[in-house]
């Protein structure tokens, strides 16, 4: 005979995080064979060893971090001078180094100490971490080189726009590019950036144009601050290695000086480094292969990327993933990224999570912002947690009980929309309760919107009988506001 008292299951504690998310098969997208850098890039071994080069700097303050057992987490004054004297670096030198082995992930930011990041671990063994880490720090090039000061914040952020477009001009024209030429295309793509955000109908704009005079006095004056923005820029390009600015032949290409009018009789070209051709190549490559994806992700808003993104298995779709932030600024890709995860859909909420981990460091500051939203809580902790050095199987520590419970029944909402009844099943494996009375028990305390709708979908496919019980009265107590 059958018993009818709901049975103590136990459950196998695992120490893997819960599924994010519920994989379907992954879609066959058909074969295309590996792209192959433009002719003459160096191999990944020589490119890691420039990197290497061109980052000694930073290196070095990481292992004076390191060697300070905990330094401050904002340089001090005092600190620096530590570091400068160590090092025989001005102060200077020490607090450029500093933040340039911040936004490698050289060194990492903890409860208000610095402490060593896992890439300076693997720093002299891992040719494809120190690329990863110059590919950031190129990412980053507006903060490793920050903006004058006298610049307007609206202005810098159209150049900072623009750039990527300067770059790929750069790489396709497989030499150099006369400055003029980069103007020119800097003030087509900014006039293009604030023709898209203008509200002011058209009438309006006309009735109060100014006088000519007027007009062409603003003309020059923004042409000016176009052609400062562009030299701060390809210096700070510079400075981290993608580009070197030489001066150009005295016979340079019939009209380059009539480009720019202000960039009129300058000689000088720029040109891409090896590294920068091949960081440029490879974003450009996402983005192609992306272009040629069905579902067309590249084109698509952060929230139905991640739907396009649902039915691929995790290699695919951390690829498409770098492919749709390669084809947009990193602050607006991440902002949307949040903005998709804050939804009601769970399924979302774990993906945008799992592309902002292809993201990395620079998604930091907008992670920690949302630790106190309860819904996106859990996951912001356990994306911290693995920046900071977790291991992805020990992450789960960083979360209390009730954020882990949370967690376990935002995962089932997911399952229970997207997946099979199978999958639902086997997710109570991931569960960190004991037993299954347990784990009801603090299902109904810990106050997740979608308990109910968990707990049925979890009764309905469940092939116990008595477990299946007891599942639904806990979710007619949940519905009812029963203990």
């Amino acid at each position: 005979m059958t018993s009818r008292t709901p049975r103590d299951s136990r459950l196998r504690l695992v120490r893997n995080r819960p599924m994010a998310t519920a994989r379907r098969p992954a879609v066959n997208r058909g074969s295309r064979p590996a792209p192959r850098p433009p002719e003459g890039t160096p191999p990944p071994a020589e490119l890691a060893r420039r990197a290497r080069a061109g980052l000694t700097g930073a290196v070095a303050i990481a292992h004076w971090a390191a060697a300070e057992h905990g330094a401050p987490g904002a340089l001090s004054d005092e600190a620096a001078a530590r570091a400068a004297a160590a090092l025989g670096l001005s102060p200077q030198e020490v607090r450029s180094d500093w933040d340039r082995a911040r936004l490698i992930g050289l060194i990492e930011h903890h409860a208000g100490t610095t402490r060593p990041g896992w890439r300076l671990q693997a720093w002299d063994r891992d040719d494809s971490a120190v690329l990863r880490g110059w590919v950031a720090l190129l990412d980053a090039w507006s903060l490793a080189c920050p903006a004058p000061a006298t610049a307007e914040p609206t202005a810098v952020a159209e150049v900072v726009e623009a750039v990527p477009q300067l770059l790929s001009l750069l790489q396709l024209s497989a030499g150099p590019v006369p400055i003029a030429t980069l103007l020119d295309m800097l003030r087509q793509r900014v006039a293009e950036l604030r023709t898209e955000r203008c509200e002011v109908p058209q009438e309006a704009a006309e009735a109060r144009e100014p006088a000519n005079g007027a007009e062409s006095a603003h003309d020059a004056e923004d042409a000016a601050t176009l052609e400062g923005l562009l030299d701060w820029a390809l210096d700070a390009l510079s400075s981290v290695g993608a580009l070197t600015v030489r001066e150009g032949p005295e016979d340079g290409p019939e009209g380059a000086g009539s480009a720019a009018d202000g960039a009129e009789g300058d000689r000088r070209e720029a040109v891409l480094t090896a590294l920068g051709n091949w960081a440029v190549w490879v974003k450009l490559e996402q983005i192609c292969v992306a272009a040629q994806s069905p579902a067309g992700n590249i084109e698509q808003p952060a929230a139905d990327m991640l739907r396009g993104c649902a039915g691929l298995t995790p290699g695919p779709a951390r690829a498409e993933y770098r492919a749709w932030l390669a084809a947009r600024p990193v602050g607006s890709a991440v902002t949307e990224l949040i903005d998709a995860a804050r939804g009601d859909d769970a399924l979302l909420r774990g993906l945008a999570f799992e592309a902002l981990r292809v993201v990395g460091a620079p998604a930091e500051p907008a992670v920690r912002a949302v630790v106190d939203e309860s819904c996106l809580r859990p996951y912001a902790l356990l994306w911290l947690a693995e920046h900071e050095g977790a291991d992805p199987d020990d992450a789960l520590d960083a979360l209390t009980r009730e954020e882990a419970t949370w967690l376990w029944v935002d995962t089932a909402a997911a399952i229970s929309d997207h997946g099979e009844s199978p999958l639902l099943v086997r997710h109570l494996e991931s569960a960190v309760q004991g037993t299954v009375p347990a784990l009801l028990e603090e299902v109904r305390a810990v106050g997740h919107p979608r308990t109910v709708q968990v707990l049925v979908a979890l009764a309905a496919a469940h092939p116990d009988p008595a477990l299946a019980k007891a599942v639904r009265r806990a979710a007619f107590q949940v519905h009812t506001g029963g203990a």
